[in-house]
């Protein structure tokens, strides 16, 4: 007999989770170990230790927080969909941004969900991704299309990303390896593209967005 996704109806899934909260970690675990056909049987706190965990733990399904140390959840996943095409990821995030639903799409994610999804709604989401199916928040989905094409190059990302500490453009141009009129061209290209008026306000924007 098979289940409804198409694997036999006594598999077990095996599911790597990562998140760097450990409590919210924890209770996922537990949520999800409430289901008879799912197991968490790998769970690291850091976007750097995925790629290693899933590997030995010979997982079926990885469900990544965005923001981890080490390797953001969308880099991750991009990681492991080049290394273990196999695995199917699920990216989890505590703001619905659109830009990370677009970036998390594109980086081989087959799930995109807000962390405080139903407990069987998460379930459901790792048996569709393993049938090989597509599971989007559907509020986050309309909200990416509504909100269009991230407009900043990987170069402005690079820039801004580097200037949200407040460094100064010698600092940054040190620290990116470019000229300081280069990294003058980029922060205004930027600041026009976001229709802001400083470069605080463009980092601002961007993160909010989830272009960063």
């Amino acid at each position: 007999m098979t289940s409804d996704d198409g694997r036999g109806a006594d598999k077990v899934i095996k599911v790597l989770l990562a998140e760097d909260q450990g409590m919210v970690r924890e209770a996922l675990a537990a949520l999800l170990g409430l289901e008879p056909d799912i197991e968490v049987v790998a769970q690291v706190g850091r976007g750097d230790e995925v790629l290693a965990a899933a590997r030995e733990a010979d997982v079926d399904v990885a469900l990544l927080d965005i923001e981890m140390p080490g390797r953001t959840g969308i880099e991750a996943a991009a990681e492991l969909s080049a290394a273990l095409p196999a695995v199917k990821v699920v990216v989890l995030t505590t703001f619905g941004r659109p830009g990370h639903l677009r970036d998390a799409m594109e980086s081989g994610a087959r799930a995109f969900l807000v962390k405080d999804a139903p407990a069987a709604q998460l379930a459901a989401a790792v048996r569709k991704v393993l049938a090989g199916e597509r599971v989007i928040d559907p509020a986050l989905a309309a909200a990416a299309l509504a909100e269009g094409a991230n407009p900043l190059t990987d170069r402005e990302r690079e820039v801004l990303r580097a200037a949200a500490g407040g460094a100064t453009n010698a600092e940054l141009a040190a620290a990116l390896h470019l000229s300081q009129g280069t990294v003058r061209n980029y922060l205004s290209t930027a600041i026009q593209k976001l229709a802001v008026r400083n470069r605080a306000e463009a980092v601002g924007v961007a993160r909010d967005k989830g272009w960063l």
